[in-house]
């Protein structure tokens, strides 16, 4: 019973973990980076 839950929370976070990396993903590459406010990327082109 006890594999069980352990198999269910690391799966469960293994699913969170890739959902969270695809919505980082498809907000680009400024979109998805913690300095997205402060950075001056664009204006560095």
């Amino acid at each position: 019973m006890v594999n069980f839950i352990i198999g269910g929370l690391i799966f469960g976070y293994a699913a969170y973990a890739l959902v969270k990396y695809i919505r980082k993903s498809e907000q680009g590459k400024c979109g998805g980076c913690d300095l997205e406010k402060s950075c001056d990327h664009e204006s560095q082109q």
